[in-house]
């Protein structure tokens, strides 16, 4: 991994819940960090969700190392979003982390 592939900036986000009045809760998003990332696409396919086709795309996203990166966060970059599945510190020298991610494709 080199700096000059990190050409996206990305927004990191972390859900906030707050209860609706019915025992529920409204998810909302965040902002925790701005991010320069390496967007790699790695996989994708479709399934068949409510009578219609959904498609979705594997991604590596590589950051500088930062630690409290989690699964339930995700990073956005305009109106894409991708939900984190994995951090992984790689190496485990805190230098990079390679998140593997899945965008919803519509």
């Amino acid at each position: 991994m080199t700096i000059g592939d990190m050409r996206h900036r990305l927004h990191l986000e972390a859900p906030l819940e707050s209860p609706d009045g019915g025992g529920g809760v409204t998810r909302t998003w965040a902002l925790v960090a701005e991010v320069w990332a390496a967007l790699k696409p790695v996989s994708g396919g479709e399934t068949v969700e409510a009578d219609g086709v959904s498609g979705r795309v594997s991604h590596e996203v590589w950051i500088r190392f930062r630690a409290g990166v989690l699964p339930e966060m995700r990073f956005t970059l305009g109106t894409r979003v991708f939900e984190i599945r994995a951090a992984i510190d790689t190496g485990e020298r805190h230098r990079f982390l390679r998140c593997l991610v899945e965008e919803r494709v519509a």
